[in-house]
């Protein structure tokens, strides 16, 4: 997803809205996770959302997307966010985060999703770590539920 950056999209510093950010990078992690699953999808969580530098009025932004691992019916979407000075062509990743979906079926329950096959140095990498992340996902889970 490409975006121009306008006023009404920013804060009294002229910043970006964290919360607008973040609608269009579930919106962006869902499609990933769609395409993936070819099945209906919810957001379970997100995870180390962090936010490297501000993002301007008149910057673009370019939000993108992938799998990098998948569960029986989860899956694990690494989103990035880059922005760009149009005027100056500098370049920069503005932020990162981790949203988690679950794949649905026909009758509105977890549905089986097909595994991811990671390719690139940086698809192999974010692989071979998401099994320690989904078991941090899974404790602050069962550490929420005992509360």
């Amino acid at each position: 997803m490409t975006q121009l950056i306008f006023p009404l999209d920013t804060n009294h510093h002229e910043t970006m809205f964290g919360g607008k950010l973040m609608e269009y990078m579930d919106k962006v992690a869902a499609i990933s996770a769609m395409r993936h699953a070819r099945k209906q999808v919810v957001t379970a969580s997100t995870d180390s959302l962090d936010f490297l530098a501000p993002i301007r009025v008149g910057e673009v932004i370019e939000v993108e997307a992938f799998v990098t691992w998948t569960h029986r019916s989860s899956m694990e979407i690494y989103v990035t966010v880059e922005s760009e000075n149009l005027y100056t062509g500098e370049r920069r990743k503005t932020v990162t985060a981790f949203f988690n979906f679950v794949a649905l079926g026909p009758d509105g329950k977890p549905s089986p999703v097909p595994a991811v096959i990671p390719e690139s140095e940086e698809e192999l990498s974010l692989h071979a770590s998401a099994p320690e992340r989904h078991q941090l996902r899974r404790k602050r889970k069962q550490d929420r539920d005992r509360n």
